[in-house]
């Protein structure tokens, strides 16, 4: 307190955050909220439209949350109401290039819950404050989620995500999401639980922040050209004035500003700083000033840049530039794109790509330097749909001999994307070759995003697999194998033979399955020639003549079977004892064809356990894999040739000596042939048959390549013992299925990148550089994917 007689003290003159420069009245509410004082909202929803620095302003706010970074900076120049206490770090489980499941998942990993299933995750997560401490999340990123932009992924995200993190009293939840989906996370929250911090709004304008942005992109020490506007300080203050009025302070503003400034210069030629009426008051007013600045027109500039504004990913090869300029501007685009690439530079930005896997066409990709760019863009162009559709188009045609194998990955993973914008997606959901080499996650998303109703059988078969496709890191060989089979479970076999053309080194084939529902448990087994001297072998009248007699030749030798214990009420299937009406039942099958054969049970003969020591594979079960592996010289060298995983437990499992894989399900049995192996021993004639069969094999059976052993098992490496088959053929033995196996990594997700909006750089002080948000380790998926346990795609 002062004295009559001392004047009063000067109020301090704070620094604006030395990363933002400037949102100090949003500072104070996030801060206020990470204090947890009373009447703070549990709740803080930050919104705005693209371009108004909602990414930065986010991760300013973070980097004073994040123990390392805040020792980095000096936190005495901040004004202390901008300052939030020194807490741990909250979760950041960034949505950027996620699904609504992944998100989840990244939660349940950070903080080690044991759920298996995502609905599980909210009351995990009510349970875990300690010490009286609420549990503290920030979702940032919301409005980039998905992996499609087109699939409504931001929608899901907050519909699932966000709305229950919000409804659970012990989670103090910031997200960054959407306008249009800010009042629908805050809907149904008490009364002063949940704040909207709309940075559009007049309450959160910061005027004097946008000009400190124009001025020090302006500022020499931060890398602008010497120019007259630039190099004296008045004039420069005065630009930078100038340019923040025509900006406003409403939608787009900071992004606005940073576009003309780095407009003018980069092409300052031309440029009249007095003539206020060439300084843009939107993020479309910059293209097209920067257009006729530079002798072009601005129609030229947008269809340059309409590839970008329509592409998916990171950005697109820069060899595809051009054909999708001219498809997009249905005409011939070279000439432009010759003369145009220095004209769009201070649009675009190169995003470089490594890895033995990116082709060399492809490791260098142009991306927009921000979302707000492509929309403005987009809303220039009449027919996005029809663009879309000429980029699909174009896309088809860069695809090799139709060979999706030998398409360029950018073509492979995200033709999906395109058509599904284009409102083509269902028509390109016809070809098994894209269905296997696509990447799972990106197609899964875009094929979900169809109404159910226009998807075919393909398309259906395809979704009801996606699981299993997106459970795994396991490469495209892999991922046709499980199509082949689910292929011919749901009744086309012409399907799964064109993924056994496209891709002959599956590691199996699909001889046939049989929707018998309630299997209990499967045994091969082998039948004498007396007993299955009455089974039908109709020969069709397009039966070669060497076909005709191996079957006649086959008849001299035993069948073998596969035996299932099944209901009672099961087609086709006998008492396992004639004298027990009540034991379960007993269905006999041809293990090559899946043919119902009308035999007795105990004539049944089982493999001796020689036979399966000697043969030259061995098989392990857990509760939804089943893992083939080749005998070695030696106890200890065996090799895993493959594994199959299945999206509920297996309730039975058996091998063939030669290889022939029985494995049944509650919902059916199926016979997979693993290559390779030795046919020769199962003697058994081709006939037609009641079960959804696969069809002839491929006369020409090339050694597959061995598996990488961690896409295909989705356990630990370490085998467990070779499961004993059943003693009885009759009533194959039920073991007891060891508990779930966790499952494997689902594909690989992008990183989070906080990606700052322009900059807002104090001209006191260097901008350091942007701290990384805390973020969970890995994403993980359920062990069993169903309705309310989609994995972590």
């Amino acid at each position: 307190m002062t004295s009559p007689t001392q004047a009063p003290e000067q109020t301090k003159a704070y620094e604006p955050h030395p990363y933002i420069g400037g949102r100090d009245a949003a500072l104070r509410a996030l801060t206020a909220w990470r204090a947890e004082g009373p009447g703070a909202p549990r709740v803080v929803i930050l919104t705005g439209s693209t371009g108004t620095g909602r990414s930065r302003l986010l991760t300013g706010f973070l980097m004073l949350c994040d123990p390392e970074c805040r020792d980095g900076l000096e936190l005495d120049v901040l004004d202390p109401a901008t300052v939030p206490p020194d807490l741990p770090a909250p979760a950041v489980p960034s949505a950027a290039g996620r699904t609504a499941a992944q998100t989840l998942w990244l939660l349940a990993d950070h903080y080690g819950l044991s759920a298996r299933r995502t609905a599980d995750i909210f009351p995990e997560l009510a349970q875990l404050p300690l010490a009286a401490r609420p549990v503290t999340i920030v979702v940032p990123d919301v409005d980039r989620a998905g992996p499609v932009r087109g699939a409504g992924e931001p929608a899901r995200v907050v519909r699932d995500v966000l709305k229950p993190l919000a409804a659970v009293e012990s989670v103090r939840l910031l997200a960054d999401v959407p306008r249009e989906l800010a009042a629908e996370l805050a809907e149904g929250l008490p009364p002063g639980e949940a704040r909207i911090i709309d940075l559009d709004a007049p309450e959160w304008a910061d005027p004097e922040g946008l000009v400190l942005q124009a001025e020090t992109l302006l500022n020499p020490q931060f890398g602008a050209p010497e120019l007259p506007f630039t190099s004296e300080p008045d004039a420069r203050r005065a630009l930078a004035d100038a340019i923040a009025r025509s900006a406003g302070d409403g939608a787009g503003s900071r992004l606005t500003v940073q576009l003309a400034v780095q407009s003018i210069l980069m092409h300052p030629e031309g440029f009249d700083p007095a003539d206020a009426s060439r300084l843009p008051a939107s993020v479309g007013d910059v293209l097209d000033l920067h257009a006729q600045r530079l002798g072009i027109h601005p129609r030229a500039l947008r269809q340059i840049l309409a590839p970008l504004a329509l592409a998916e990913g990171d950005g697109l090869p820069v060899h595809l530039l051009t054909p999708l300029a001219s498809a997009v501007a249905e005409r011939d685009m070279s000439e432009n794109m010759a003369r145009g690439m220095l004209l769009v530079a201070p649009f675009i930005r190169p995003v470089e790509r490594t890895g033995e896997d990116v082709p060399e066409d492809e490791r260098t990709l142009l991306g927009l330097q921000h979302p707000g760019i492509g929309e403005a863009v987009r809303a220039g162009i009449p027919d996005v749909p029809g663009a879309q559709a000429r980029i699909a188009m174009e896309l088809l045609e860069a695809v090799p001999d139709h060979d999706w194998a030998k398409a360029g990955t950018y073509v492979r993973d995200h033709i999906a994307g395109h058509t599904l914008e284009a409102g083509l997606l269902p028509r390109l959901l016809t070809d098994p070759g894209l269905f296997a080499h696509a990447d799972p996650v990106r197609l899964r998303a875009a094929v979900e995003a169809v109404p159910p109703e226009q998807l075919d059988a393909p398309a259906r078969t395809y979704l009801r697999t996606a699981p299993l496709l997106t459970r795994t890191q396991a490469p495209a060989t892999y991922r046709a194998a499980l199509l082949e089979t689910a292929f011919v479970e749901d009744g086309l076999p012409e399907y799964a033979a064109v993924l056994r053309h496209v891709v002959p080194e599956l590691p199996w084939h699909t001889l046939w399955s049989a929707p018998v529902a309630g299997v209990g448990a499967v045994t091969v087994g082998t039948l004498a020639p007396s007993v299955t001297a009455s089974v039908p072998t109709p020969a069709s009248a397009s039966d070669s003549i060497a076909e005709a007699s191996a079957r006649q030749g086959a008849e001299a030798a035993p069948l073998a079977v596969a035996v299932s214990t099944v209901p009672l009420d099961t087609p086709g299937a006998r008492p396992a004892k004639a004298d027990e009406p009540t034991a379960p039942a007993v269905l006999v099958q041809d293990l090559v064809t899946g043919a119902v054969i009308d035999a007795d049970p105990a004539r049944v003969q089982r493999p001796s356990d020689d036979e399966r020591a000697t043969g030259p594979l061995g098989f392990s079960r857990g509760a939804d894999y089943v893992r083939v592996w080749r005998r070695g010289e030696q106890q200890g060298d065996e090799k895993i040739v493959t594994a199959l995983i299945s999206a509920t437990p297996f309730t039975g499992t058996d091998l063939s000596p030669d290889g022939i894989l029985l494995v049944a399900t509650e919902s059916g049995v199926k016979a997979l042939r693993i290559r390779p192996a030795q046919p020769g021993a199962t003697a058994a004639a081709r006939r037609s048959v009641g079960p959804r069969a696969a069809g002839p094999e491929s006369a020409q059976a090339p050694e597959p390549a061995q598996a990488p052993e961690s896409a295909q098992v989705p356990e630990s490496a370490q085998a467990p013992e070779p499961a004993q088959a059943p003693e009885t053929a009759q009533v194959p033995e039920s073991a007891q299925a060891p508990e779930p196996a966790q499952a494997p990594e689902s594909a690989q997700v992008p990183e989070s990148a906080q990606a700052p909006e322009p900059a807002q750089v104090p001209e006191s002080a260097q901008a350091p550089e942007p701290a990384q948000a805390p973020e969970p380790a890995a994403v993980r998926a359920p062990q069993a994917p169903g309705p309310d346990a989609r994995p972590a795609v």
